[in-house]
């Protein structure tokens, strides 16, 4: 057995049909698949015990978010890798297979993102991998964007961990998905720190998923996510840069975080951004940061040239993309 699938679960259980339906004509069959329940409400038990009594699932006690669901069952796995897979997705048949043949190029690649489509929109791209910026904005590469873009395998920041298949033996050398989080942000900060410890992150074109997305948070902007993300965000930044690294990028930092406290006030969540920023600046003490070795310092420039590499690239996109909107007059 190569690979273990696991899949987070909270009160999700009409989105289980289809994914393990999709699962199950999977043109690899090496895998087994380990549902982990954030103690669901809504019959997800009973659905999985009547309908797939030979899936394993692991019962949490409560709900300990996304994070801790996923630590779980990638301890509890046995085999060489492990795909993260949301609930509120489908597979293409050969996603397994693709996956695995893309993790498999080189011992040096810890996560493959795959090709997430939207699953109401499937001429759009859902995410095809994250970007992380200096402004401190974790960037869905490609989203929006259709889905004839984003052909050519790449190497990325960081895997979306809703559709992802990372080395298992990795998390033992650089720690696993950070519990503080919860939920939002875990995969982006998983990836950094996997960077900094000279792994490459990389995309795979030919592994497809389609994806309701936020079928767990209920929609794409809710004080919940909001507050969640802005908190998050100061972790991020906290744990992976060095001080002299923070000291450097303060100002993109500081502009980026204001220019998001302005999209949210006019979008009527300033306020929880607010708190969710308070909140990370007065629990930093709970992150565990990551330590800085000077084997690792090329590694930490490449970061830094990658950030200001994705900030350019951003805003010139958001740039031509304004202009072509003035122009069609939208």
């Amino acid at each position: 057995m190569e690979v273990t699938i696991i899949i987070p679960n909270y009160n999700g259980r009409h989105f289980m049909e289809p994914c393990l339906k999709s699962l199950a004509r999977q043109s690899c069959k090496d895998f087994r698949i380990l549902v982990v329940d954030n103690c669901s409400t809504d019959g997800s038990l009973d659905f999985m015990r009547d309908t797939y009594p030979n899936i394993q699932v692991e019962a949490l006690d409560k709900n300990y978010g996304f994070s801790y669901a996923v630590n779980k069952g990638i301890k509890m796995a046995d085999t060489p890798y492990v795909i993260l897979l949301n609930n509120d997705t489908v597979v293409e048949k050969h996603y397994v297979e693709e996956m695995v043949r893309a993790i498999k190029r080189s011992p040096k690649i810890f996560s493959v993102s795959s090709k997430m489509i939207q699953l109401h929109h499937p001429e759009l791209i859902d995410s095809a991998g994250d970007l992380y910026t200096l402004l401190g904005w974790g960037i869905c590469r490609g989203v929006g964007r259709s889905v004839e873009n984003y052909r050519r395998r790449d190497q990325i920041f960081s895997a979306c961990a809703g559709a992802a298949i990372y080395r298992r033996s990795v998390f033992k050398i650089i720690g696993y998905f950070d519990e503080c989080h919860f939920a939002y942000l875990e995969d982006i900060d998983i990836g950094y720190r996997a960077k900094i410890y000279g792994y490459q992150n990389t995309y795979c074109p030919a592994a497809l998923v389609r994806h309701v997305g936020s079928g767990t948070s209920g929609s794409k902007y809710n004080t919940f996510k909001v507050k969640l993300s802005a908190r998050n965000s100061i972790y991020l930044n906290y744990k992976n840069m060095p001080v002299p690294q923070l000291v450097l990028n303060i100002l993109p930092l500081a502009a980026g975080y204001a220019i998001k406290y302005l999209f949210f006030c006019k979008n009527g969540f300033g306020k929880d951004y607010c708190e969710g920023i308070k909140e990370g600046l007065n629990t930093l003490r709970v992150c565990k940061k990551v330590p800085f070795r000077w084997k690792f310092f090329f590694n930490y420039c490449r970061i830094e040239w990658e950030l200001f590499a994705n900030t350019w690239a951003y805003a010139a996109d958001w740039g031509k993309r304004k202009l072509k909107r003035k122009s069609e007059g939208l």
